[in-house]
């Protein structure tokens, strides 16, 4: 573990100085409180959590990964692990939940979606798209149309 430091200062006196730098490995840092006290106040208590997390060997790298490819790892799921994946943080869940992978999956396993469907998708959601039936999906698309036909005629 590595902590660099710098003074800013606009005193003469402090314009010489040089970077402070405080190496030690990752057990004696885990032994160390009062670097522990000084990087708590200095970043905050969540930076501490954080770099004592790697220090002990758990990080998660999935929770880590940009959400693009989140999504296209998660699009490869079955419906059953991508519920179960929904409930293992806020992060996750937003994902599982969000317009963007059931987008994919509804693309990927069906044949043709038509813009009509693409539009209604867009208004009540993808995941519902996927979990609707086909009869009422034709069903949601003809009263659709119907509203559209009402609002365009005088």
């Amino acid at each position: 573990v590595i902590f660099r430091w710098w003074k800013i200062s606009l005193r003469n006196e402090c314009r010489e100085s040089r970077p402070g730098e405080i190496k030690e490995s990752q057990e004696e840092f885990l032994g160390d409180s009062s670097l522990h006290i000084q990087v708590a106040i200095v970043f905050g208590a969540k930076v501490l959590e954080h770099v004592l997390n790697l220090c002990r060997g758990n990080y998660d790298f999935l929770e880590r990964l940009p959400v693009p490819l989140l999504l296209y790892i998660i699009s490869f799921l079955e419906l059953e692990d991508i519920a179960r994946l929904s409930q293992v943080s806020r992060r996750f869940k937003m994902i599982c939940n969000s317009n963007a992978l059931w987008e994919n999956i509804v693309e990927n396993l069906c044949d043709t979606i038509t813009p009509e469907m693409k539009e209604l998708a867009q208004e009540i959601g993808w995941k519902k798209v996927f979990f609707t039936n086909r009869l009422q999906l034709q069903l949601q698309l003809r009263r659709r149309r119907q509203k559209q036909d009402a609002q365009k005629t005088p």
